[in-house]
């Protein structure tokens, strides 16, 4: 395996940082892969996943999302609809630089993300969700007693894992006008959808909500005791093994 350090344009011009991980062989395939809300490519779940499949051949591209981590930009001005469409500079970057992801993985949020991309993308033929909500507006209720702050002040400084983030109204508005339930029916894309039982963040109705919207081929797997993040190495691990031999069959 060797990677490369890389950057590119996001949807609003501020250059987003990325990683390529690839098979020391030419790869059979190329994944996009999005990571959880607020936060970044190189979260465990993200890169040990990433380093899984370059051993089944299949090259991964992931990067930080506008105003997270080593990209440009100010993460209060991002929403749902900024997210979507930096994944869909991604993909495009990966179709001019190397070759269209004919393989898309979202991890919660990230997996919300995907789902909306999905369809755009006609090059993709398979789609990995992790711990993903149904309803992008299910990320609302992580800002908790800053919810009313938000919208009488227009913004407010939001606890998320541990580290402050600016939330302003705009972001509420924004994932309050999405719906993904036609695009999940529409995207005709064979789909897994991976999920804890005992996640707390993100809970398991949703994967039940996603999978029903879902057309075949569609595939449901139980992550078990893990937790949203993944956070455990045999888990991330079990789920890395798991997205490699499930896509084998569609790449």
């Amino acid at each position: 395996m060797f990677a490369q350090r890389l950057d590119f344009p996001g949807a609003d011009g501020q250059m987003l940082a990325a990683r390529l991980d690839a098979p020391d062989t030419a790869p059979r395939a190329y994944a996009l892969f999005a990571h959880c809300f607020t936060c970044g490519k190189d979260v465990f779940a993200a890169s040990r996943i990433a380093q899984a499949l370059t051993e089944h051949g299949i090259a991964v591209l992931r990067f930080d999302f506008t105003g997270l981590g080593a990209s440009e930009g100010d993460f209060a001005n991002t929403n749902f609809s900024s997210n979507v469409a930096d994944l869909q500079a991604a993909a495009g970057f990966l179709r001019r630089e190397f070759q269209a992801p004919r393989l898309l993985i979202g991890h919660s949020l990230g997996g919300a993300a995907t789902l909306a991309l999905a369809g755009t993308v006609p090059e993709a033929q398979a789609v990995v969700t992790i711990a993903a909500p149904s309803d992008p507006v299910h990320v609302a209720h992580l800002f908790g007693e800053q919810l009313d702050e938000i919208t009488a002040r227009g913004e407010a400084v939001v606890q998320l894992a541990g580290r402050p983030f600016r939330i302003k109204r705009q972001f509420l508005e924004d994932v309050a006008e999405h719906s993904l339930r036609n695009k999940i029916a529409g995207m005709r894309k064979a789909l897994l959808v991976m999920h804890a039982p005992g996640d707390t963040t993100v809970g398991i109705n949703n994967a039940l909500e996603i999978f029903t919207a879902a057309k075949h081929p569609k595939s449901f797997v139980s992550l078990d005791t893990a937790d949203h993040l993944l956070a455990r190495r045999e888990d991330a691990v079990y789920a890395a093994n798991l997205i490699a031999a499930w896509s084998a069959r569609y790449l």
